[in-house]
């Protein structure tokens, strides 16, 4: 369920991005594909006053939904189990490798016990 809306999440911030940059602006994005005025970043597709409006009210339901995503990441993490600071927790040595002694110059990679000499 996390992960899911971690996506969600993503995709929502990621497009809400993108519906800015395009938004007719002095410096944006919006202003790069011959676009002076009256929707000539869109294609002439929209008028100005249109393509603003439908601009607005895109970044208006992503805003939302971005919220809503969060107050849910939130809320998911505050229901976990394991609650705490990953400060708190110590970190476990690995569990199949042995430490060799730390001697400088030496390399680690030596065994700690040497192998019996085989008797001629």
């Amino acid at each position: 369920m996390t992960a899911v809306l971690i996506v969600i999440h993503l995709i929502l911030a990621i497009a809400m991005i993108f519906v800015v940059l395009i938004q007719q602006s002095e410096g944006g994005m919006g202003s790069m594909g011959g676009g002076g005025g009256g929707g000539g970043g869109m294609g002439g597709f929209m008028t100005g006053r249109s393509a603003a409006n439908l601009l607005t009210r895109v970044t208006a339901v992503l805003a939302a939904l971005f919220m809503v995503s969060s107050l849910g990441l939130a809320i998911l993490a505050n229901n976990a189990d394991d609650r705490g600071s990953i400060l708190d927790r110590g970190a476990a040595p690995p569990a199949n490798q042995q430490q060799g002694p730390s001697v400088p110059g030496m390399p680690t990679l030596i065994p700690i016990e040497p192998e019996p000499l085989a008797k001629p």
